[in-house]
């Protein structure tokens, strides 16, 4: 646990209080489309938690504390139904991938609570991609092969994250209702000076493209890697040289935009010109969130 969240005196009913307060506030990422027109087709949703009447904490301070306690299902729960209630009011960007914990993943309960919500919210399940980070699925197989086919079953998608940063977890790939991986940003950071990762990205892109799966390059910060990304065929691209993390009330309010568009004032979406005119501190504030 987090040694500055010692003022917590009891952790597990701050917590609950701020789920049951909705303390919690939701970030979100926009995925790009890399072929022809950029589009936001999707987003990856984030969490932050507010503190007294301005304070945002990040991930990092309260993640553990929650995993800690046995509390990530609650807090996944709660994200699922925030995320499902923003759907309903129609945002531009019609899909949302959500992070799903491991403790989540081991939780035999969850599918049917997204069923219930699904059919209460009135939200097609396909504007759900569920996000599993790979070495949780590997480490939890059956849990995640009952997850998956679950809810891929009600028609949600199923993502697997940090594809390819180990060689032996690659039968994730095999899971039921896989629809995207997403490359480890280890991969993509190098693509534009080292061929090896380059070589790397192609045959795990073979393997991914012959089970029909779509592959997203994450931590894309250049104008270098997504031209790389472009000349090998992925498809998708997320990172701070895309868009950096922002409120979900204002990314799921705006439209689709061009890439390399220009910059309106009331527009929060960066392209990838734009984030690098940023000033550096801005950048690494952003950072943060993710």
């Amino acid at each position: 646990m987090n040694a500055d969240n010692a003022h917590w005196s009891d952790p597990v009913a701050y917590l609950r209080r701020a789920l049951a307060q909705d303390q919690f506030t939701l970030y979100c990422q926009p995925i790009a489309a890399l072929s022809g027109v950029v589009v936001y087709p999707m987003a990856e949703v984030l969490v932050r938690l507010r503190e007294e009447e301005t304070a945002l904490l990040p991930p990092g301070d309260f993640l553990p504390v929650l995993e800690h306690y046995g509390m990530m299902p609650e807090l996944d729960r709660w994200v699922l139904r925030e995320v499902l209630r923003r759907l309903s009011s129609g945002p531009e960007i019609p899909r949302f991938s959500i992070n799903l914990s491991r403790q989540t993943i081991a939780d035999t309960t969850f599918p049917d609570f997204f069923a219930d919500e699904v059919q209460a919210s009135r939200v097609p399940a396909d504007c759900i991609v569920f996000e599993l980070d790979e070495h949780d699925a590997a480490a939890l197989p059956s849990s995640a092969r009952r997850l998956c086919a679950a809810v891929g079953s009600l028609g949600a998608g199923v993502l697997i994250d940090g594809f390819g940063r180990d060689q032996g977890k690659l039968a994730t790939l095999a899971l039921p209702c896989v629809q995207f991986v997403k490359l480890h940003g280890s991969l993509t950071r190098n693509l534009a000076t080292d061929e090896a990762a380059v070589a790397k990205v192609l045959a795990l892109l073979r393997l991914a493209s012959d089970l029909g799966v779509a592959a997203i390059a994450e931590c894309v910060e250049c104008e270098e890697v997504l031209a790389r990304l472009r000349a090998i065929k992925v498809r998708y691209a997320q990172g701070f040289g895309i868009c950096v993390p922002q409120s979900i009330d204002l990314v799921s309010e705006l439209p689709a935009m061009r890439y390399g568009a220009r910059r309106s004032e009331e527009s929060t979406l960066i392209p990838v010109q734009g984030l690098l005119d940023l000033r550096t501190n801005t950048l690494q504030e952003a950072r943060w969130a993710s």
